[in-house]
């Protein structure tokens, strides 16, 4: 039965090396989140005890489900969809199971139609660092040019187009010399700028408070809530439950340890998340801004910060550049999962990235008229939980609320209750299957709920 479900789900391309797939992975999982948002929730929720719960959230939840993802990915060897059309044959289970490869490919599609708009934000920012614009730039214009670029349709079409295209040609150019050719240059690239960020942050007077608030616990600030945010951005943080690992699996060498691979991806993007509270958190310090802030932390308060520091211009130039690359590396997972579904079918991949793209960036364009145009728009104030919400809130609720953490428990469930445990070893590897099935079993699904149960409460 194994050969068989080899045979009958090979990969018509695969990654060169381990490397190859650990930086589409790292770079599937590095995205926006990372740069802003784990400085951010960590400021909010009292620094080093959030980071330690954190790190034990990424242990029960985030590295099983990433391990499972892969596994699914690698025995079924297609795209999601595809994957779990052989698997759930093989199981000798309900075709039903296919909805996890298509919930995953759905979720993963409207995330990218308005991630995009986001990650563009990135652009006209870096055009003003190495211009100079940011220069002694005071608190008040900060904010009237951030105002200003969301106000703007034309700005915002103008930049979601250009990032599209970027993500559209890379995923055009197939596995080899598409995906794994960029990401194998921009994830060390990320890397490399990161560093050279928290070594300028070390010259701001303000390294030892940054590393003190990260990583000294104080639990008397720790709150339930916090924990139950800590376990939210676990699932999130790793791209898990978007078809993204799956996809990326599909690809990966037989011989390749899922278990070892999956941990060194975790570990990499959990280093990232750190470095680049070490790199943020000194300058906002060093300014005596907040903490706590959100999206206005990176693209209100720190253009400020570096405008009135020494070499502040290039620094914010190469910190904008970091996020164009994070959010780049991420959107190119996004698109997968539907290119290699539809390539299956016959399409082209230059086809079906061009179409896939075009409809996303279509999707697109009606979350960044919600920022100005529709912002009064809310199709669906008639239900309470809704009220107030435009398109953008509501693809955004929907997809890290319902369609992820759905995508997950019932991935949760077929890994580790309707997926022979045989099978599941042979790809794992019998020394470290025991803990994760029994991890699988009952300790990922119960997280999971809970996440799925405080994100609708």
């Amino acid at each position: 039965m194994v050969n068989s479900v080899q045979k009958a789900g090979a990969s018509p391309a695969q990654w060169s090396s381990r490397f190859a797939f650990i930086m589409a992975a790292v770079g599937s999982a590095v995205g926006l989140g990372n740069i802003w948002k784990f400085p951010y929730i960590t400021g909010e929720n009292g620094g080093g005890a959030f980071v330690l719960v954190y790190l034990g959230c990424i242990a029960i939840i985030g590295i099983p489900i990433m391990m499972a993802e892969v596994m699914l990915g690698r025995r079924g060897g297609k795209s999601p969809i595809g994957t779990m059309q052989v698997l759930s044959r093989a199981e000798g289970r309900s075709r039903g199971w296919v909805g996890i490869g298509i919930l995953a490919t759905l979720a993963s599609f409207l995330i990218l139609s308005f991630y995009s708009v986001i990650a563009g934000w990135t652009m006209p920012y870096i055009v003003s660092a190495a211009s100079g614009e940011l220069s002694n730039i005071s608190a008040e214009t900060s904010g009237a040019l951030f105002e200003g670029l969301l106000a703007s349709p034309g700005q915002l079409l103008l930049w979601h187009s250009v990032f599209m295209g970027l993500t559209v040609l890379v995923s055009a150019g197939g596995v080899r010399h598409g995906l794994e050719r960029a990401v194998t240059k921009l994830m060390p690239a990320l890397f490399v700028l990161l560093l050279i960020l928290v070594g300028y942050a070390t010259t701001t007077g303000h390294f030892g408070e940054a590393v003190s608030f990260l990583f000294r616990p104080d639990f008397s600030s720790l709150t339930a809530e916090a924990v139950l945010v800590a376990l939210g951005h676990a699932f999130f943080t790793l791209s898990l439950a978007s078809g993204a690992m799956m996809a990326y699996g599909a690809y990966l060498n037989k011989k390749v340890s899922i278990v070892r691979t999956s941990f060194t991806v975790a570990i990499l993007d959990t280093c990232v998340a750190m470095l680049a509270g070490l790199a943020i958190f000194p300058v906002v310090f060093a300014h005596g801004l907040a903490a706590g802030e959100g999206p206005g932390l990176i693209f209100v308060t720190l253009p400020v910060a570096f405008g009135q520091m020494p070499g502040g211009s290039f620094f914010a130039l190469l910190f904008f550049v970091l996020l164009l690359f994070a959010a780049w590396s991420s959107s190119i997972s996004m698109l997968e999962s539907l290119v290699s579904h539809l390539h299956e079918r016959g399409i082209s991949r230059v086809k079906a990235a061009i179409g896939g793209g075009l409809v996303a960036w279509l999707i697109g364009i009606t979350t960044l008229l919600s920022l100005n145009v529709w912002s009064d728009f809310a199709p669906l104030s008639m239900f309470e939980r809704f009220e107030g919400k435009t398109l953008f809130d509501l693809y955004d609720y929907f997809t890290a609320n319902i369609m992820m953490p759905l995508c997950a428990f019932l991935t949760a469930v077929f890994a580790g209750w309707v997926m022979k445990p045989e099978h599941s070893a042979a790809e794992l590897g019998q020394r470290w299957h025991g803990v994760w099935y029994a991890v699988m079993r009952y300790f990922t699904p119960i997280a999971v709920l809970i996440v799925f149960y405080t994100n609708l409460g």
